[in-house]
């Protein structure tokens, strides 16, 4: 199947990993688009790569896949809103649009439903999403080259993905930090801009906790966020020493810790 913007976008949906639920839920949509005839098919063909790349720079719009099956009269769709506002948004937009005027008697079969996020380890075709949403949800690409240096080198304990139907929305990252005893560096933590708030970045903390199992675990981040979960302020030798370094667990007072080398690149 090929996409109506020229582009392969894949259109599977992933069911894998640990639900997580949110305060306010995301809104997928899906369903198809039909041609009663040649004209409609020109129309869709014509517009459609617009309307693609338009919805996908949308804030709130997560995913946006429109492919042409092997009915070239029929496309599916899978999409994905932040919430029901940025749906709305998205349908505001879309009316407005030489889309919307002139593919409203296309035959459309959408079936909408609310959305919570499953948490999941990243696996390989996870990467080049992830080194967006890094950078999207801290303004720059250094925690993105940050992940990249730690799994390259091997530093990397865990990387959790939170998606939605298979599209990075969160991440938490958990490194080697050498100690006194074994013991994780928690870093990055990143949440889409469009979700934050939910409390989606706490279900990924406390997941990254579980799975750190009897280890300490030491942050650099924010007090108020971190001290939710139990994190209390860190008594440790360290080039970060200050409010922002905090522990999970217990390390001796004053002993020094070591963050994985690609920390000190940033």
């Amino acid at each position: 199947m090929s996409c109506a913007c020229g582009h392969h976008h894949a259109t599977t949906t992933d069911d894998s990993g640990t639900p997580a639920r949110l305060s306010v839920p995301m809104v997928a949509l899906h369903g198809s688009l039909t041609c009663a005839d040649m004209g409609q098919m020109m129309t869709a063909l014509s517009l459609l790569p617009d309307h693609v790349d338009l919805s996908r720079t949308e804030p709130g719009c997560l995913r946006f896949d429109i492919t042409q099956s092997e009915d070239p009269m029929v496309w599916t769709l899978s999409e994905v809103f932040a919430d029901a506002d940025a749906f709305a948004a998205h349908q505001a937009r879309t009316a407005d649009s030489i889309w919307g005027r002139d593919s409203r008697d296309l035959g459309r079969d959408f079936h909408r439903h609310d959305l919570h996020p499953l948490i999941r380890a990243e696996v390989a075709g996870d990467h080049a999403a992830l080194d967006r949403l890094l950078t999207d949800a801290f303004g720059s690409p250094a925690e993105a080259q940050l992940l990249r240096k730690l799994r390259e080198n091997g530093d990397l304990e865990m990387s959790l993905v939170a998606h939605a139907q298979g599209v990075p929305i969160g991440h938490v990252a958990l490194s080697r930090l050498s100690a006194e005893r074994p013991a994780l560096a928690l870093a990055p933590m990143a949440v889409h801009p469009a979700l934050q708030g939910r409390g989606l970045g706490t279900a990924l903390v406390h997941m990254a906790l579980q799975a750190a199992g009897e280890r300490p675990v030491v942050v650099l981040g924010d007090p108020a966020f971190y001290a939710r979960m139990g994190f209390a302020p860190a008594d440790l030798q360290s080039p970060y020493a200050g409010p922002a370094l905090q522990i999970f667990g217990d390390l001796p007072k004053g002993s020094r810790v070591i963050h994985a080398s690609a920390f000190s690149d940033l």
